[in-house]
């Protein structure tokens, strides 16, 4: 008898990682994967500005800005009932299959300035004081509570597909530029993936799954920080 073994998918979208930087950064969990995978400088597509909301609606749905129709961060312009994202298709093409999603970013799993981009919605921590702008050491918490969540679902559920969002490079780098804290920050996001990637490998039918597992960003950071420009260091991804 031939051993169907079943398939599932973990996405990590770390935001606003750049390319240079990530690969001076300590991160043994990262190359863990890339050991067995690969591991490759994607730069933004000309057609999508360095901005989180076009470039994460494309890691979503598939298409560029000039088809989901994501200017910036403000979504409220998207077409994603014609370019649904890829939970949402997963689950349209498998009835049986339930998917995951969790972020700190309120567009992605909520309503907020015209979301979400994962339909019907995700989860999303609680904020704590100084989140909300971006404060890098309240940002650390939330995805602290997102790490936690993912794998407690990773662990305990049969999710085909699971999205999670880590934010702290991209809030280091808007607070203080290219820093040290924001390497730390970026070492910090492996950090946990280690733990997600602990929570797979702790699942009860581990050694009948087979687990595809794809880390991403979207835009890199100028050395001053900020970032919506065409310079190589926020086009390579």
């Amino acid at each position: 008898m031939v051993e169907v073994r079943r398939r599932h998918v973990l996405v990590v979208a770390w935001d606003g990682v750049r390319d240079d930087e990530l690969r001076l950064a300590q991160t043994p969990w990262l190359d863990s994967i890339a050991a067995r995978g690969f591991l490759a400088t994607a730069p933004v597509h000309e057609k999508n500005p360095t901005i989180s909301g076009p470039v994460w609606s494309t890691v979503a749905t598939g298409v560029y800005r000039d088809r989901h129709g994501v200017d910036d961060n403000d979504l409220s312009t998207h077409g994603f009932e014609r370019y649904p994202d890829f939970l949402a298709r997963v689950r349209d093409a498998h009835p049986w299959a339930t998917t995951f999603a969790a972020a700190g970013w309120a567009p992605l799993v909520t309503e907020a300035s015209g979301g979400p981009v994962f339909r019907p919605s995700g989860y999303r921590p609680s904020f704590p004081p100084g989140a909300e702008d971006g404060e890098p050491d309240a940002v650390a918490l939330i995805d602290e509570a997102v790490a936690a969540r993912t794998a407690r679902e990773l662990l305990a559920r049969d999710h085909s597909v699971v999205f999670s969002y880590f934010v702290l490079p991209d809030m280091v780098g808007h607070h203080e530029g290219v820093t040290p804290r924001y390497r730390r920050a970026i070492e910090t996001c492996d950090d946990q993936l280690g733990v997600l990637l602990a929570a797979i490998a702790g699942r009860p039918d581990r050694d009948q799954e087979d687990w595809t597992v794809i880390v991403l960003t979207d835009h890199g950071h100028r050395d001053a920080g900020h970032h919506g420009g065409d310079s190589v260091e926020e086009r390579n991804a």
